[in-house]
């Protein structure tokens, strides 16, 4: 059997993760940095998986009808996924960029939802393994459209997911300072992501382009300037004079945005922060694009609700209104969340802030930046957390530093925020929702 006849049958169960069930699953034993997959196939087949690809020629000889032999078994996952890739006939739209993907993802999910059959990728699974199992998880037969979120943090590697998923249709939502250490800076981000646009470009794709960014309309027009075969269609997506589909934000308060799509049709989302008006105006074109009703985009937007600890609104116990914005943090979206939450209402308010991730050399820079921005804005109410923003600190003598999640949880029993607005925002390795009670 090839390994596309041990995929189908498996009625497309793909897995890489032996701790898991695998009930009639392919598993696919990956290497990692401090482990071999080949030494956890037993494991899967035990736990239900009905075959294992793996990269011990031995094990495979002595047993084909359960092993199939890869050298590289993660090189043999996104061939496969590129193989199943090419049995789908219906747009592919990948989506990337420096902040806001998930949350444009989430956003598109739920908007071209209301017209077609719509497969996309599961929470972050947006990498290099992510990529080709969302790609798996099509049904040719079932879904009518695609939506994949790609993530990268070095360049090539958006590139890289192009050359499996074959998109037919791409958004970057912005530029920003995200991953300025494995990128080499933000003309590196630039390039990385623009990757998305010069494959589409080369392919007769179609650019979303949100004109917002400045960046954005360059590096799409690079592209197609670059392209042999001819222009490619490209699309703003954000509201100005060549929009077709333009959107109009009438309010940003607490209760959410406010918006007023191309026919007139108004809808209140239950998304706070103006930074979040070019997600909300990227869902919208793309679905319009695609031909989805003013009703139908207006509906689809007031109901998302944001969850994994992205933009969530929560009261807290002790009463106080919290902006949980803690699954990830860069330069950038700190910048617009910090600007966001100084803007709204007046009131007693609390800035809980951890270290920023992945940004080399610049990092000291770019902490002590974040607190020059907090006196700026008048927030120096503000808790900072991790060795990085003590130079954060250094620049807003007022706020309050503590190295560490523990000093930090203590300095929070002692003072007790009650019936405050906070903001609560640090890369995830931070994982700073765990503090949540003490709020």
């Amino acid at each position: 059997m090839t390994l596309y006849d041990h995929y189908l049958a498996a009625q497309g169960l793909v897995s890489t993760d032996s701790r898991q069930p695998q009930p009639g699953t392919l598993f696919f034993a990956l290497n990692g940095p401090s482990f071999r997959g080949a030494d956890f196939a037993a494991q899967a087949l035990e736990r239900g998986a009905r075959h294992a690809v793996v990269d011990d020629a031995a094990l495979a000889a002595r047993d084909p009808a359960r092993y199939t032999h890869a050298p590289d078994p993660l090189a043999a996952l996104q061939a496969l996924a590129l193989a199943h890739r090419r049995r789908f006939r219906g747009p592919v739209l990948a989506i990337t960029g420096s902040n806001g993907k998930t949350t444009t993802k989430e956003l598109l999910t739920g908007v071209l939802a209301q017209k077609y059959r719509v497969l996309a990728t599961v929470g972050n699974l947006n990498n290099h393994i992510g990529v080709p199992l969302t790609l798996l998880r099509l049904r040719p037969q079932e879904h009518e459209l695609a939506v994949v979120e790609m993530g990268a943090n070095h360049q090539g590697e958006i590139g890289g997911y192009c050359q499996y998923a074959e998109p037919t249709h791409g958004l970057i939502t912005n530029i920003g300072k995200a991953h300025l250490e494995g990128f080499g800076g933000q003309e590196g981000i630039a390039k990385g992501k623009g990757e998305l646009f010069d494959y589409l470009a080369a392919h007769g794709g179609t650019l979303f382009v949100n004109t917002a960014d400045a960046r954005l309309p360059g590096i799409a027009a690079k592209a197609v300037a670059a392209n042999q075969a001819g222009p490619a269609p490209v699309l703003s997506t954000y509201p100005g004079p060549a929009d077709t589909y333009p959107a109009v934000l009438l309010a940003a308060g607490a209760n959410g945005l406010r918006l007023r799509l191309w026919d007139g049709i108004e809808t209140t989302t239950t998304l706070t922060g103006d930074y979040n008006f070019a997600n909300l105006a990227a869902a919208a074109a793309v679905g319009a694009y695609f031909g989805v009703s003013g009703p139908q985009v207006a509906a689809a937007l007031a109901a998302y609700e944001p969850d994994n600890n992205r933009s969530q609104r929560v009261r807290t116990a002790h009463g106080n209104d919290l902006v949980l914005d803690a699954y990830n943090a860069n330069p950038s979206s700190m910048a617009a969340a910090l600007r966001s939450f100084a803007a709204a209402p007046d009131g007693p308010k609390l800035v809980i802030l951890g270290d920023m991730f992945e940004l080399g050399d610049e990092a000291e820079a770019e902490h002590r930046a974040l607190g020059e921005l907090l006196t700026e804005l008048g927030l120096t109410n503000a808790l900072l957390i991790g060795p990085l923003l003590r130079a954060a600190a250094a620049a807003c003598p007022a706020a309050h530093h503590c190295p560490d999640k523990a000093a930090a949880a203590a300095w929070l029993r002692q003072h007790s925020p009650r019936g405050q607005q906070l903001l609560l925002k640090g890369s995830r390795g931070m994982a700073l929702e765990t503090l949540l009670e003490w709020m």
